[in-house]
């Protein structure tokens, strides 16, 4: 059975940090591509971060570059996304997601697993 489960998130002040994790398991983690995605409240989801099986490449959204990192841990089949000098535009539920196949990917289209996402609040 399938699993992805996040955790990290929570409420946090404007210019704070926060690190997400999202935990694997039931399928060969370190085989497959893995990404952040995030949505606000009455926006459509939308792409944070992607990371290939091997760490040797990841990709970013505009809007998080240079603030946020996404990294993995294989040997755990663990995720991470380190969120730094957060903003109050970054406040939305963020979801982990996994996508077969060695190529980075922004479209959400290509994740098979997606788990049930956790909540970052960032306030003014």
């Amino acid at each position: 059975q399938v699993q992805l489960v996040e955790s990290g998130g929570a409420l946090v002040q404007a210019g704070g940090s926060l690190r997400l994790s999202c935990a694997a398991s039931g399928f060969p983690f370190s085989l497959y591509g893995m990404g952040w995605f995030r949505q606000a409240p009455g926006k459509e989801r939308e792409f944070v971060a992607a990371i290939i099986w091997s760490s040797s490449s990841t990709s970013y959204a505009d809007s998080v570059k240079g603030r946020f990192t996404i990294s993995r841990d294989n040997a755990k089949n663990t995720m991470f996304l380190q969120m730094n000098s957060l903003k109050p535009e970054d406040t939305a539920v963020y979801y982990c997601a996994a996508k077969s196949g060695y190529v980075l990917s922004p479209d959400s289209r290509r994740y098979a697993y997606w788990g049930q996402g956790t909540q970052v609040t960032v306030s003014s």
